[in-house]
Protein backbone atom coordinates (compact mmCIF):
# COMPACT_ATOMS: atom_id res chain seq x y z
CA UNK A 1 0.00 0.00 0.00
CA UNK A 2 1.73 3.29 -1.08
CA UNK A 3 0.57 6.25 1.02
CA UNK A 4 0.92 10.01 -0.56
CA UNK A 5 0.13 13.26 1.26
CA UNK A 6 -0.48 16.10 -1.10
CA UNK A 7 0.94 19.47 0.46
CA UNK A 8 1.56 23.26 0.69
CA UNK A 9 2.37 25.27 3.28
CA UNK A 10 0.25 27.86 1.44
CA UNK A 11 -3.33 28.11 1.05
CA UNK A 12 -5.67 28.69 -2.05
CA UNK A 13 -3.29 26.91 -4.29
CA UNK A 14 -5.72 23.84 -5.00
CA UNK A 15 -4.00 21.07 -3.02
CA UNK A 16 -7.75 19.35 -2.52
CA UNK A 17 -8.72 19.99 -6.35
CA UNK A 18 -5.59 18.26 -6.97
CA UNK A 19 -6.56 15.31 -4.65
CA UNK A 20 -9.56 15.13 -6.40
CA UNK A 21 -7.82 14.58 -9.48
CA UNK A 22 -5.76 12.20 -8.58
CA UNK A 23 -8.44 10.11 -6.85
CA UNK A 24 -10.24 10.43 -10.16
CA UNK A 25 -7.75 9.20 -12.07
CA UNK A 26 -7.12 5.84 -9.41
CA UNK A 27 -10.62 5.52 -9.93
CA UNK A 28 -10.83 5.05 -13.88
CA UNK A 29 -7.33 2.90 -13.60
CA UNK A 30 -8.99 0.37 -10.68
CA UNK A 31 -6.66 1.04 -8.30
CA UNK A 32 -8.52 0.63 -4.99
CA UNK A 33 -7.81 3.72 -3.30
CA UNK A 34 -8.37 5.30 0.16
CA UNK A 35 -8.83 9.22 0.66
CA UNK A 36 -7.98 10.61 3.92
CA UNK A 37 -9.21 13.73 4.32
CA UNK A 38 -6.81 15.31 7.20
CA UNK A 39 -8.28 18.81 6.41
CA UNK A 40 -10.32 20.26 9.30
CA UNK A 41 -12.55 22.18 6.16
CA UNK A 42 -13.36 18.94 5.04
CA UNK A 43 -13.19 20.07 1.70
CA UNK A 44 -12.47 16.60 -0.12
CA UNK A 45 -15.31 14.65 1.70
CA UNK A 46 -17.87 17.28 0.54
CA UNK A 47 -16.07 16.94 -3.34
CA UNK A 48 -16.20 13.20 -3.36
CA UNK A 49 -19.62 12.65 -2.58
CA UNK A 50 -20.17 11.01 0.39
CA UNK A 51 -23.24 10.26 2.22
CA UNK A 52 -22.26 8.67 5.86
CA UNK A 53 -24.19 6.08 7.58
CA UNK A 54 -22.98 6.89 10.80
CA UNK A 55 -19.16 6.18 10.02
CA UNK A 56 -16.89 7.72 12.50
CA UNK A 57 -14.91 10.69 11.06
CA UNK A 58 -11.04 10.80 11.16
CA UNK A 59 -10.59 13.07 13.81
CA UNK A 60 -12.46 11.28 16.56
CA UNK A 61 -10.57 8.00 14.78
CA UNK A 62 -7.44 9.69 15.71
CA UNK A 63 -8.40 10.39 19.40
CA UNK A 64 -8.50 6.91 20.28
CA UNK A 65 -5.90 5.70 17.54
CA UNK A 66 -4.46 2.62 19.63
CA UNK A 67 -8.11 0.89 19.39
CA UNK A 68 -9.77 2.67 16.53
CA UNK A 69 -10.81 0.52 13.20
CA UNK A 70 -10.03 2.64 10.39
CA UNK A 71 -11.23 0.21 8.29
CA UNK A 72 -14.72 -0.10 9.06
CA UNK A 73 -15.45 3.69 9.40
CA UNK A 74 -14.45 4.81 5.57
CA UNK A 75 -17.27 5.77 3.41
CA UNK A 76 -17.46 5.08 -0.56
CA UNK A 77 -17.43 7.99 -2.34
CA UNK A 78 -20.57 8.91 -4.46
CA UNK A 79 -18.25 9.06 -7.63
CA UNK A 80 -17.85 5.16 -7.84
CA UNK A 81 -21.79 4.60 -9.13
CA UNK A 82 -21.52 7.40 -11.36
CA UNK A 83 -18.44 5.61 -12.59
CA UNK A 84 -19.94 2.06 -12.26
CA UNK A 85 -22.73 3.32 -15.17
CA UNK A 86 -19.77 3.86 -17.82
CA UNK A 87 -19.19 1.70 -20.48
CA UNK A 88 -16.98 -1.06 -19.72
CA UNK A 89 -16.68 0.22 -16.46
CA UNK A 90 -14.66 -2.32 -14.02
CA UNK A 91 -15.54 -2.73 -10.77
CA UNK A 92 -12.98 -1.06 -8.19
CA UNK A 93 -12.49 1.21 -4.75
CA UNK A 94 -12.30 4.81 -3.69
CA UNK A 95 -13.05 4.93 -0.24
CA UNK A 96 -13.17 8.18 2.30
CA UNK A 97 -12.24 8.58 5.46
CA UNK A 98 -13.89 11.22 6.15
CA UNK A 99 -12.68 14.81 7.48
CA UNK A 100 -14.19 17.09 10.53
CA UNK A 101 -13.51 20.05 12.42
CA UNK A 102 -12.56 17.59 15.05
CA UNK A 103 -8.86 16.78 14.01
CA UNK A 104 -8.28 20.56 14.32
CA UNK A 105 -7.69 19.32 17.90
CA UNK A 106 -4.19 17.69 16.85
CA UNK A 107 -3.28 20.66 14.32
CA UNK A 108 -1.04 22.22 16.82
CA UNK A 109 2.88 23.30 16.38
CA UNK A 110 3.75 21.43 19.96
CA UNK A 111 2.41 17.65 18.57
CA UNK A 112 4.93 15.11 20.36
CA UNK A 113 6.13 12.21 18.46
CA UNK A 114 4.04 9.98 20.01
CA UNK A 115 1.28 11.66 18.41
CA UNK A 116 2.52 11.91 15.57
CA UNK A 117 1.76 8.59 14.65
CA UNK A 118 -1.39 8.46 15.81
CA UNK A 119 -2.44 8.17 12.03
CA UNK A 120 0.09 5.56 10.97
CA UNK A 121 -1.09 3.45 14.09
CA UNK A 122 -4.61 3.88 12.21
CA UNK A 123 -3.08 2.82 8.73
CA UNK A 124 -0.64 0.27 9.87
CA UNK A 125 -4.55 -1.84 10.38
CA UNK A 126 -6.10 -0.97 6.91
CA UNK A 127 -6.35 -3.52 3.97
CA UNK A 128 -7.50 -3.99 0.43
CA UNK A 129 -5.88 -0.72 -0.74
CA UNK A 130 -3.18 -0.65 -3.15
CA UNK A 131 -3.19 3.96 -2.98
CA UNK A 132 -4.36 5.81 -0.12
CA UNK A 133 -3.80 9.89 -0.67
CA UNK A 134 -3.88 12.06 2.23
CA UNK A 135 -5.10 15.84 1.48
CA UNK A 136 -3.25 18.00 4.27
CA UNK A 137 -3.94 21.00 6.10
CA UNK A 138 -2.06 24.17 4.06
CA UNK A 139 0.28 24.08 7.36
CA UNK A 140 3.04 22.70 9.03
CA UNK A 141 2.01 22.12 12.31
CA UNK A 142 0.35 18.78 13.86
CA UNK A 143 -1.85 17.56 10.87
CA UNK A 144 0.72 17.77 8.59
CA UNK A 145 3.20 15.80 10.61
CA UNK A 146 1.24 13.34 11.16
CA UNK A 147 0.50 12.78 7.53
CA UNK A 148 4.18 13.49 6.32
CA UNK A 149 4.94 10.26 9.41
CA UNK A 150 2.45 7.76 7.62
CA UNK A 151 3.51 8.81 4.26
CA UNK A 152 6.20 7.10 1.30
CA UNK A 153 5.70 10.31 -0.40
CA UNK A 154 5.37 13.94 -0.45
CA UNK A 155 3.29 15.60 -3.41
CA UNK A 156 4.02 19.37 -2.82
CA UNK A 157 1.09 22.09 -5.20
CA UNK A 158 2.33 25.14 -6.12
CA UNK A 159 0.90 28.63 -7.98
CA UNK A 160 3.50 29.72 -10.80
CA UNK A 161 3.37 33.02 -8.70
CA UNK A 162 5.70 34.75 -6.31
CA UNK A 163 4.51 34.18 -2.63
CA UNK A 164 3.31 30.50 -3.92
CA UNK A 165 7.16 29.69 -5.38
CA UNK A 166 8.11 31.63 -2.15
CA UNK A 167 6.06 28.89 0.04
CA UNK A 168 7.20 26.27 -2.17
CA UNK A 169 10.71 26.81 -1.02
CA UNK A 170 10.04 26.91 2.87
CA UNK A 171 8.07 23.86 2.47
CA UNK A 172 10.98 22.02 0.70
CA UNK A 173 13.17 22.98 3.25
CA UNK A 174 10.52 22.20 6.11
CA UNK A 175 10.72 18.68 4.47
CA UNK A 176 14.19 17.69 4.46
CA UNK A 177 14.54 18.93 8.38
CA UNK A 178 11.46 16.33 8.92
CA UNK A 179 12.76 13.72 7.06
CA UNK A 180 16.08 13.89 8.86
CA UNK A 181 14.49 13.73 12.17
CA UNK A 182 11.37 11.48 11.56
CA UNK A 183 11.20 9.90 8.83
CA UNK A 184 14.66 9.79 6.59
CA UNK A 185 12.66 6.85 4.00
CA UNK A 186 10.01 9.94 3.16
CA UNK A 187 10.43 11.03 -0.14
CA UNK A 188 9.43 13.87 -2.59
CA UNK A 189 6.87 12.91 -5.29
CA UNK A 190 7.27 16.20 -7.46
CA UNK A 191 6.23 19.54 -7.40
CA UNK A 192 3.35 20.58 -9.54
CA UNK A 193 2.73 23.73 -11.10
CA UNK A 194 -1.59 23.91 -10.88
CA UNK A 195 -3.53 26.95 -11.94
CA UNK A 196 -1.11 27.79 -14.95
CA UNK A 197 -2.31 29.96 -17.76
CA UNK A 198 0.07 29.45 -20.95
CA UNK A 199 -0.69 32.94 -22.35
CA UNK A 200 0.28 34.82 -19.12
CA UNK A 201 4.16 36.15 -19.05
CA UNK A 202 4.19 36.03 -15.73
CA UNK A 203 3.55 32.02 -14.94
CA UNK A 204 6.25 31.60 -17.64
CA UNK A 205 8.23 33.46 -15.70
CA UNK A 206 7.94 31.85 -12.81
CA UNK A 207 7.45 28.51 -14.06
CA UNK A 208 11.12 28.84 -15.07
CA UNK A 209 11.98 29.77 -12.06
CA UNK A 210 10.64 26.83 -10.01
CA UNK A 211 12.97 24.49 -12.80
CA UNK A 212 15.91 26.34 -12.30
CA UNK A 213 15.07 26.41 -8.02
CA UNK A 214 13.86 22.80 -8.29
CA UNK A 215 14.80 21.05 -11.04
CA UNK A 216 13.82 17.61 -12.18
CA UNK A 217 11.15 17.79 -8.72
CA UNK A 218 8.62 20.04 -11.01
CA UNK A 219 6.54 17.63 -12.87
CA UNK A 220 5.47 17.83 -16.40
CA UNK A 221 2.74 18.32 -17.31
CA UNK A 222 1.63 21.13 -15.50
CA UNK A 223 -1.97 21.53 -14.47
CA UNK A 224 -3.72 24.53 -16.36
CA UNK A 225 -6.09 26.81 -15.15
CA UNK A 226 -9.57 24.96 -15.59
CA UNK A 227 -12.67 27.20 -15.83
CA UNK A 228 -15.01 24.49 -15.09
CA UNK A 229 -13.52 23.17 -11.62
CA UNK A 230 -15.68 24.81 -9.33
CA UNK A 231 -18.93 23.23 -11.54
CA UNK A 232 -17.55 19.68 -11.11
CA UNK A 233 -16.26 20.43 -7.78
CA UNK A 234 -19.72 21.44 -6.92
CA UNK A 235 -21.51 18.72 -8.96
CA UNK A 236 -19.60 16.45 -6.31
CA UNK A 237 -18.00 14.62 -10.03
CA UNK A 238 -15.39 13.38 -10.76
CA UNK A 239 -13.58 15.15 -13.64
CA UNK A 240 -13.16 11.62 -15.63
CA UNK A 241 -16.80 11.40 -15.81
CA UNK A 242 -17.11 14.79 -16.40
CA UNK A 243 -18.53 16.22 -20.20
CA UNK A 244 -16.32 18.25 -22.57
CA UNK A 245 -13.04 18.31 -24.20
CA UNK A 246 -11.19 20.76 -21.23
CA UNK A 247 -12.55 18.31 -18.51
CA UNK A 248 -11.52 14.68 -20.46
CA UNK A 249 -7.86 17.15 -21.46
CA UNK A 250 -7.73 17.39 -17.35
CA UNK A 251 -8.61 14.00 -16.87
CA UNK A 252 -6.18 12.68 -19.43
CA UNK A 253 -2.88 15.45 -17.14
CA UNK A 254 -4.50 13.51 -13.52
CA UNK A 255 -3.60 10.21 -15.80
CA UNK A 256 -0.03 11.29 -16.22
CA UNK A 257 0.47 12.76 -13.11
CA UNK A 258 -0.97 9.45 -11.37
CA UNK A 259 1.69 7.29 -12.93
CA UNK A 260 4.57 10.32 -11.46
CA UNK A 261 3.29 10.16 -8.24
CA UNK A 262 3.21 6.64 -7.52
CA UNK A 263 5.31 3.29 -8.72
CA UNK A 264 3.73 1.54 -11.54
CA UNK A 265 5.36 -1.19 -10.88
CA UNK A 266 3.86 -1.74 -7.41
CA UNK A 267 -0.09 -0.77 -8.88
CA UNK A 268 0.07 -3.22 -10.87
CA UNK A 269 0.91 -6.12 -8.98
CA UNK A 270 -1.48 -5.38 -6.54
CA UNK A 271 -4.30 -4.64 -8.60
CA UNK A 272 -3.49 -7.71 -10.55
CA UNK A 273 -3.35 -10.02 -7.19
CA UNK A 274 -7.37 -8.83 -6.80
Amino acid sequence: MQVVSISSLKGGVGKTSMTLGLASAALAAGIPTLVVDLDPHADATTGLGVRPSGQTDIGRLLKNARRGDLGAHTVPSGWVATAARQPGARASTLDVAMGSAHSGIYDRPDLGRRDQRRLSTLLSRVEGYSLVLIDCPPSLNGLTRMAWTASDRVLLVAEPALFSVAGTERTMRALELFRREFAPKLQTAGILANRVRETSHEHAFRLGEMRRMFGDLVLSPTMPEQANWQQIQGAAHSVHHWPGDSAQLAASRFDELLLNVVDPARMRSRTARR
